[in-house]
């Protein structure tokens, strides 16, 4: 049976333990307290007179931030127990938890309180492929503080605790033996730090004191400014604000600081992608802009800090490719992993131009667009010279890395996911739909960036001709006539991959699909094979590989489904789009919270009700995103110079909903409308 557990997060920093609070090594799962990659406590079990203790109830107070009611010994229907536990957990760059003792006897009680301590320092990838240590963790207690230390050569992590009430500190935690008056309580408070170079300073006593700041009155602060500048959201079915709250709540928490100094960027998500990825975080900047756009400038200047300079096969990098994935574990810092800088991504590149484009038609940042000049155009030539590996015009992968890079390098990325209808493996290097789409999406951009703003009028042409000839080439190629849809990849010989896939609804998205073939698109989108009535499967029921609990074959993701229904809209097929962003926010509804990352692809006339799966992230910064971007949607949000057009086509049910001082180089605007029954078609922009 899956256990329940529970987190308090912030960054990319992470707590996880089970029910009761406590953290103990699961050789499934990253639980325990967990930093850049790294775990700095592996256990933290709490316990009274040598029992453990019993949950009675919590109390999530924010996403840093969570309370456990708890009881010593066996939990029974009815609860006299004379003493009760509450731990107070909270999280920002180190990690407090403030335990409170109550005696609720007429007389005076003692007992003996022990926390068990123990710290691995375990790097993100062991959990999944358990590796032999180089060295070993060791303790040190002084000063009032419990050090643990791990070193390897150059790699230094340090996890030092401390304590606010006297206790005897040994090698393995910390015991309390104390007495409590009738009625009385008794607290202390264990801080922890997460020390990533093995720094000095100050007593980390002293940071107990500005970490209850942070917490009390920093990050409260800074959730309530996020979501002030947020615009606000008036809904007549009252559960779509909750929603859009949680959404816009979980990127918060998804924000964290790189070691470089360009400003917050969202991480992946938990649990097990609490680091950079290029693409999850520039599709959530692409779903967000109308929301947080702040989110954008600091991811653009950061993936082009780190973009591709060289040739390196362990890294899969290459001069002008943009980021993958960035890790600071160990296995990364010592090359086990190559993902201390990792590029194994063929699609990042190309939405690094569509991102930096989207951005200035909502922003007008002019300045970011000439700033980051040279890095754009790398992109564009890389989609050319290292992109096209068969010389027929087409961006392909293959991984230079044969030994643990990526197989597939798309966001379809688990080993089975491009695959034939009936079960072959396409050969190397693959060249997928939706790659063409962003390709084709990138250049007619950079033509637009270059012509505007760059001032390079030929290069601006040689890109638009370039565009036409991929979208003339690519119709040709991939287009199924017998079928009515578009392949999901030509092999090397150009033999199409006839496979059914969510990937013919990126298409839509990038403009790449000719007027006339839309329908037919739209239609498959929508057919039992591939809708389920929560969302577009990512790979069509029918075909041998179908598994509607394969991630990548037959699973349904939100984010996936926001790009969707957007190219649906774009190409006027509103009926269709708001089916799709329905059957999303039906999903957010039924299961409250944070929406997972990926639900199962039943029918939902088979289920009546989402499956989560157990390697789902929740929260994922661009399921997150995706509620957003389809909100975005349904509203017909899109810039047109210094102005925003509004063309609404609400779901039925939704009701009438009102979007309040969206941000935007018009300032501040509103937006709104109503459902099927009684909504306007009419496009307008309203100035405040």
């Amino acid at each position: 049976m899956r256990q329940e557990r529970v987190h308090v997060f912030a960054g990319n920093a992470f707590a996880a333990s089970n029910a009761q609070g406590d953290m103990e090594v699961d050789p499934r799962a990253p639980v325990g307290l967990w930093s850049f990659d790294t775990r700095f406590l592996s256990r933290w079990v709490l316990t009274v007179d040598g029992e453990r203790l019993n949950v009675l109830s919590r109390d999530d107070i924010s996403y840093f931030e969570t309370r456990f009611f708890l009881v010593p010994g066996a939990a029974s229907h009815y609860v006299d127990a004379d003493v009760s536990v509450i731990r107070h957990r909270s999280l920002d760059d180190s990690f407090n938890e403030r335990i409170t003792i109550l005696n609720h006897a007429a007389e005076p009680a003692e007992f003996v309180v022990r926390m068990d301590i123990d710290a691995d320092f375990a790097d993100t990838s062991e959990i999944r492929s358990p590796r032999p240590r180089r060295t070993t963790a060791n303790a040190s207690f002084a000063d009032g503080a419990l050090r643990l230390r791990y070193e390897r050569e150059r790699f230094s992590r340090e996890t030092v605790i401390c304590t606010t009430a006297p206790g005897h500190i040994d090698e393995g935690g910390i015991t309390y033996r104390i007495s409590i008056p009738p009625h009385g309580q008794w607290v202390t408070d264990l801080h922890v730090d997460m020390r990533i170079r093995g720094e000095g300073g100050a007593d980390v006593r002293t940071s107990l004191k500005s970490h209850g700041q942070r917490v009390g009155h920093d990050m409260r602060q800074d959730l309530r400014e996020w979501l002030d500048r947020a615009p606000r959201l008036v809904a007549e079915r009252d559960t779509l604000a909750d929603v859009y709250e949680d959404a816009l709540t979980d990127l918060a928490a998804l924000r964290y600081v790189p070691l470089s100094d360009v400003g917050r960027v969202p991480v992946g998500g938990l649990p097990w992608a609490m680091a950079l990825y290029g693409r999850d975080a520039i599709v959530t900047c692409l779903q967000t802009l109308p929301f947080t756009p702040e989110l954008a400038p600091a991811t653009l200047r950061l993936l082009a800090i780190a973009q591709g300079g060289q040739l390196d096969d362990y890294h899969d990098e290459e001069p002008g490719k943009i980021l993958g994935e960035l890790r600071y574990g160990e296995s990364a810092g010592f090359g086990e992993e190559p993902t201390a800088l990792y590029y194994g991504a063929a699609d990042t590149t190309p939405l690094f131009v569509v991102l930096l484009d989207e951005y200035e038609r909502w922003s007008g940042d002019v300045a970011l667009v000439r700033e980051l000049r040279h890095p754009a155009r790398m992109a564009l030539d890389w989609i050319d010279e290292y992109g096209d590996l068969t010389g027929d015009g087409y961006l392909r992968y293959q991984r230079r890395n044969p030994r643990n890079g990526l197989v597939n390098q798309t966001w379809r990325n688990s080993p089975d996911a491009i695959v034939h209808r009936d079960g072959r493996m396409p050969g190397f290097p693959r060249s997928t739909c939706e790659l063409q789409g962003y390709a084709y999406d990138a250049k007619v951009r950079g033509a637009r960036l270059a012509r505007e703003f760059w001032g390079d009028p030929e290069y601006a042409d040689r890109l638009e001709r370039e565009a036409a000839a991929l979208k003339e080439r690519f119709n040709r190629d991939f287009w199924l006539p017998q079928r009515g849809h578009y392949a999901l990849a030509l092999e090397p010989d150009g033999t199409p991959v006839e496979t059914l896939t969510s990937g013919i609804g990126h298409l839509l998205w990038s403009g790449i699909v000719p007027e006339e073939r839309s329908a037919q698109v739209a239609a498959h989108l929508l057919s039992p094979e591939l809708f389920t009535g929560w969302g577009v499967r990512t790979l069509a029921e029918g075909q041998l590989p179908y598994n509607p609990v394969g991630a990548h074959v037959g699973a349904v993701w939100p984010s996936d489904n926001s790009l969707i229904a957007a190219g649906l809209r774009r190409y006027d097929h509103d009926d269709e789009a708001a089916r799709i962003a329905a059957g999303v926010f039906e999903v957010a509804e039924m299961l409250t919270g944070s929406v997972p990352e990926v639900i199962a692809g039943y029918p939902r006339g088979v289920t009546s009700y989402p499956v989560q799966l157990p390697m789902a992230g929740r929260p994922q910064s661009w399921a997150a995103g995706a509620l957003l971007m389809l909100l975005g949607t349904v509203l017909g949000l899109r810039p047109c110079g210094d102005n925003l057009l509004v063309s609404p086509a609400v779901p039925e049910g939704f009701g009438r909903l009102e979007l309040l001082d969206i941000p935007g180089r018009w300032g501040h605007t509103d937006a709104n409308g109503r459902d099927h029954s009684a909504r306007s078609r009419e496009r307008h922009s309203r100035e405040r």
